[in-house]
């Protein structure tokens, strides 16, 4: 199968690519600049050159492709808003391309959404205001296009890693504590780069249209326990934030930090045969190389 994939250079598109090769799959890869384009010709995959802003390109990456992957979105999260609708667009030029074609289009949304309190699952529909890319893709399923969501946790872990948990460690070192919010008993799930990878092309070859799959390996790991880590190695201590501190501390990400998304992979896991194998957050997080300056 040929596969286009959107992101291919990033942290999680570059283990895709690895996966896909590896099975056996040809791979057109997106990128905006001269060394994505680098990076993807190392790691076997044709280039296409252009951007998510660029319709155009990805109509082309999708006409040429017998599946596509959609991981790119633009985390500025001061414009998430604009980002949200760039990612709307470049979602449904993918699908004008695949309509009745019953071609595969994977597309990527998140965890935040469902109600607090509770394990979310795959049969759970989000709240509306949650990240449009789910809505959007699974819109297309009736103009015939095998449209399908993989919701990453808003952790995915591995050497490289600059989302989230750098963040975290980031602050931690420059405010000199560890925080967490309340009692810190809000729960995060995570999941590890390639184990990610991995269920990207089992969702891609087996995954029916309208199907959602979660990309979740630690159901959920109380905030406190991941501050802990994080002071423990940089040797700060270890705080809790009230809400109204929590911005001073946490900056953008404050309304993040409060949010409690646990969730299960079990029907996931069932569905696909997918089980994770590689290392828990906090395992990752003790071998130190999130900690290495």
């Amino acid at each position: 199968m040929k596969v286009f994939v959107t992101g291919a250079s990033g942290f999680v598109g570059a283990a895709v690519v690895q996966e896909l090769r590896q099975a056996g799959h040809q791979v057109l890869g997106l990128a905006r600049s001269e060394a994505s384009a680098q990076a993807l010709t190392a790691a076997g995959a044709e280039v296409l050159r252009g951007d998510l802003g660029d319709l155009d390109s990805l109509k082309r990456g999708a006409a040429a492709a017998d599946g596509v992957i959609h991981l790119a979105f633009n985390h500025d999260f001061s414009q998430y808003q604009a980002a949200a609708a760039t990612d709307q667009h470049a979602i449904e030029a993918l699908g004008s391309v695949l309509a009745g074609s019953d071609r595969p289009l994977v597309v990527t949304a998140g965890l935040a959404g469902f109600e607090p309190g509770r394990l979310a699952t795959e049969d759970d529909v989000p709240a509306a205001f949650a990240r449009l890319s789910e809505r959007t893709a699974l819109a297309l399923v009736p103009q015939g296009v095998r449209a399908l969501v993989v919701r990453l946790a808003p952790s995915v872990h591995d050497a490289g890693d600059h989302g989230f948990v750098p963040y975290l460690i980031e602050v931690a070192r420059q405010k000199g504590e560890a925080a967490y919010i309340g009692e810190g008993l809000n729960r995060w799930p995570a999941v590890h780069r390639l184990d990610a990878a991995r269920l990207f092309r089992l969702a891609l070859e087996n995954g029916p249209a309208g199907a959602r799959y979660h990309g979740v390996g630690d159901e959920g790991i109380a905030f406190r326990d991941l501050a802990a880590v994080i002071g423990r190695h940089l040797h700060v201590p270890v705080v809790s934030k009230s809400t109204e501190e929590a911005a001073g501390h946490f900056g953008w990400m404050a309304s993040f930090a409060g949010l409690d998304m646990a969730a299960s992979s079990t029907l996931t896991q069932q569905r696909l045969d997918w089980h994770p194998i590689h290392p828990s957050l906090l395992a990752d997080l003790e071998q130190g190389h999130y900690f290495a300056k």
